[in-house]
């Protein structure tokens, strides 16, 4: 009797996963572990107005841009969201996310809820949104302060509007407390395995189960 080959790969779309946090609640420690752990993710690489933190690479966390490029871009449609945040200009190139789904990858986005809220209205059926919150208030203030990457002013600025962020959290299909890296990492796993499992992003089931009927 011969043995069974490998199940052939089923071809799918690809999803856009997004994780919104406030700031400090842990969002680009777990992309970098998903992305770390999972080939099949990209990161989409914002523009921004910002200038670079420490350590930040042109091209690899952002593409930094002046305020007149990016209103080229936005206005020439070459976005799928946009927002201003703390004064800075955030968005998300439409080409090469595009070409990610077509081609059947899925792309992590590290974006806000305005973001988010642009996204669901731009590509609805693809997105798959992620909400972390901190365990408690005082454990957000730690983590801003110890990432020492924002002067004590801009930190009380970011615990202020914490709050307010954290009242879109009904918006999201998912919401993870971050009390554990790693337990927050392995929900997410699941998360996004359950989600490429999902009927409709499965473009190649109508002709798997066409060839598997044939042997019936």
């Amino acid at each position: 009797m011969n043995k069974p080959g490998p199940l052939p790969e089923i071809p799918r779309r690809g999803l856009l996963l997004v994780m919104s946090s406030p700031s400090g609640a842990g969002k680009t420690t777990l992309s970098r572990r998903l992305l770390a752990a999972d080939g099949n993710i990209t990161m989409s690489v914002s523009v921004t107005t910002r200038p670079p933190r420490r350590g930040e690479i042109d091209g690899t966390d952002y593409h930094f841009i002046s305020k007149e490029e990016f209103a080229k871009l936005r206005d020439e449609g070459g976005l799928l969201e946009w927002a201003e945040v703390f004064g800075n200009l955030y968005g998300t190139p439409r080409k090469p996310v595009e070409a990610a789904l077509t081609n059947g990858r899925d792309v992590l986005f590290d974006i806000d809820w305005q973001g988010t809220q642009q996204m669901a209205q731009a590509m609805k059926e693809d997105l798959v949104r992620i909400f972390i919150l901190p365990p408690t208030a005082e454990d957000l203030r730690e983590r801003l302060i110890r990432r020492a990457q924002d002067t004590a002013t801009v930190v009380a600025k970011r615990m202020a509007e914490a709050s307010h962020e954290i009242s879109h959290w009904p918006e999201y299909d998912y919401v993870i407390v971050n009390d554990s890296i790693e337990a927050a990492h392995e929900q997410i796993t699941a998360i996004l395995t359950a989600e490429r499992l999902r009927r409709r992003r499965r473009t190649g089931l109508t002709d798997f189960v066409r060839e598997l009927t044939k042997g019936l």
